[in-house]
């Protein structure tokens, strides 16, 4: 696998409180948003007649779907385990387990490898149409131990025409 893709790692304040989170970018786009984008038809059928106001109601929802892993959640951050699924994304309620988004890692001398994006939480999506994503690994270890700080989260509020 070819690393062509660029990575970034930054924290960044949850719920505007002292608590980080851990974010990333993948060619310069918050992973959050590239899973808003991807999971946006699975959600229409359960999301379909739910809102008063269902295109900005559902547009929110997916767009906020996911948070940041917790900075104090892990020893070490689990970008770079290569034995089974990792969690790259987490819950809105800071607890990452209730709503993760997994990947498979795959670790060579040279390269850093996402793949086969999954939310367990809805097993009947299956992989999500997402990646894969390769990096090289000296640039991935480099962004990973000197994370950008930023003071408010970068996500910013759902565009149009995500909803459902």
């Amino acid at each position: 696998m070819q690393a062509v893709n660029a990575i970034e790692f930054f924290h960044y304040p949850r719920d505007g409180g002292p608590s980080l989170a851990w974010g990333v970018r993948v060619d310069g786009v918050d992973l959050r948003a590239r899973t808003a984008w991807a999971t946006r038809e699975l959600w229409r059928p359960e999301l379909e007649d739910q809102f008063e106001d269902q295109e900005r109601e559902s547009a929110e929802l997916i767009w906020r779907q996911h948070e940041g892993l917790g900075v104090l959640d892990f020893a070490e951050p689990p970008f770079l385990r290569t034995a089974g699924r990792i969690p790259l994304l987490g819950c809105l309620c800071g607890i990452w387990q209730c709503w993760p988004l997994t990947a498979r890692v795959e670790t060579t001398p040279v390269t850093v490898a996402w793949s086969a994006f999954r939310q367990p939480e809805r097993e009947e999506w299956g992989e999500l149409p997402l990646g894969p994503f390769a990096f090289g690994r000296p640039a991935y270890e480099a962004a990973l131990g000197s994370p950008t700080a930023l003071t408010v989260d970068p996500l910013g509020p759902a565009p149009a025409g995500l909803g459902v």
